[in-house]
């Protein structure tokens, strides 16, 4: 019994840590998209305050 109560610990172990993986990977996507679209924001916003001058 000891070496089944070992396994599902190990499963539960790896699937927990699975979990964290991919919400990682989903929390560093979001913000590596959310820096590209301010960065994106910031460029138009000064070409556009470029051409209003004109």
């Amino acid at each position: 019994m000891i070496h089944l109560s070992v396994a599902i610990g190990r499963f539960f172990e790896a699937l927990f840590y699975a979990i964290l993986r991919v919400a990682g990977v989903v929390a560093g996507s979001v913000l590596g998209i959310a820096l590209a679209g301010a960065l994106l924001f910031l460029i138009a916003r000064v070409l556009i305050g470029r051409g209003r001058k004109k």
